[in-house]
């Protein structure tokens, strides 16, 4: 186990794009005492990686990692840091929307299944890399979750790099968006038409090895124009995210305020410990969000003017994609290789409110 002093005393060798060095971004793996509470499996399961679809360069990564022997949990960080320092992928990391403030703030929660140890992120600003900051708060701390200030405090004490993650391109978009706000204020330094864009995006990931060892991280900048120190569902362990060693991994992406009164991630975990297959307990999730749903936001038809992603992998290397409209996808890998996939759903697309 590498100590904090060590890890301080290394943190001038990090890379500038901040990531944690590969002897030190290995976790400290404790051996999970009895096997069937989450221990290393002695079941044979097919090693898969599951995501969001803007997760397809990301899986393939993950999987060969994992393949080659990785930690399920290094591997699957190492698939979404492609989009969190992607500037042109603009819901995580380097490049995401900003808030109504014009400031990315960031928010990442990771799970690893053998030693059921969790970390998490909220409102972290400068870092492009949340999910490594969420993996070194499980690593080195006794908590679960740091938020704001504080959270990239920890993080430059780890030696982590600060950069400007606004982007020109986001940055225009912050423009467009204030001077549809208020068409006479200062905003109007940009070229172009004025055009609202609205943006919910994120990316999850869960893996499973051939040892049946599971894992899971979700990595966002949030909803667009979001009210400053707005968290959505990606830190939140249970919602966000969640896995079980003994049952699989599921996470989400979409309306995060909608996912956490449903705890989605952990209530699709607990169908599956009951015998569900994956598709169908995320089906069931999807149903339950919307149970829960203020009326503001349903239609005259019942149906939700929003959505949601779900996506969900069992120990044994089953997985699925579940939203509430026809049409989306999800990314994954296993032995035949990366691709998209259609999501199960619960309406068709003509059933949406408009």
């Amino acid at each position: 186990m590498t100590s904090r002093r060590d890890f301080l005393q290394t943190a001038s060798a990090l890379a500038a794009a901040g990531f944690v060095p590969r002897a030190l971004s290995a976790h400290p793996l404790a051996e999970a005492p009895g096997g069937a509470r989450g221990g290393a499996s002695t079941v044979r399961a097919r090693p898969c990686v599951v995501s969001s679809a803007n997760g397809l360069r990301g899986v393939k990564v993950a999987y060969d990692r994992i393949i080659a022997g990785e930690d399920p949990l290094d591997a699957i960080i190492a698939g979404v840091n492609i989009q969190e320092l992607d500037p042109d992928d603009q819901s995580v990391g380097l490049g995401g929307l900003p808030n109504a403030n014009g400031i990315v703030q960031l928010d990442a929660s990771c799970m690893h299944g053998p030693t059921r140890r969790a970390g998490a992120v909220a409102c972290l600003e400068d870092i492009a890399t949340p999910s490594l900051v969420a993996k070194a708060v499980m690593d080195y701390t006794d908590h679960v979750l740091l938020a704001g200030p504080d959270a990239r405090r920890f993080a430059l004490e780890l030696g982590f790099t600060p950069q400007n993650l606004l982007t020109e391109k986001s940055r225009q978009d912050w423009l467009r968006w204030r001077a549809r706000l208020n068409p006479r204020d200062m905003y109007l330094d940009y070229d172009g038409d004025i055009a609202i864009k609205f943006h919910t995006g994120t990316i999850n990931m869960n893996a499973v090895t051939a040892a049946g060892d599971v894992a899971s991280v979700t990595t966002t900048s949030g909803m667009a124009w979001k009210v400053p120190g707005r968290v959505g569902d990606s830190p939140i362990v249970g919602a966000g995210q969640y896995c079980d060693n003994t049952v699989g991994a599921a996470g989400s992406t979409g309306r995060g305020e909608a996912n956490i009164k449903a705890c989605g991630a952990f209530l699709a975990v607990e169908f599956m410990r009951q015998g569900v297959a994956p598709e169908e307990a995320l089906l069931r999730v999807m149903q339950r969000v919307i149970a829960m749903t203020e009326d503001r936001l349903l239609g005259e038809n019942g149906r939700p003017r929003f959505d949601l992603q779900f996506y969900a992998l069992s120990k044994d290397g089953r997985f699925a994609g579940a939203t509430a409209y026809e049409g989306a996808s999800f990314a994954v890998c296993d032995e035949q290789g990366a691709r998209l996939e259609k999501c199960a759903y619960l309406f068709k697309a003509s059933e949406r409110p408009r």
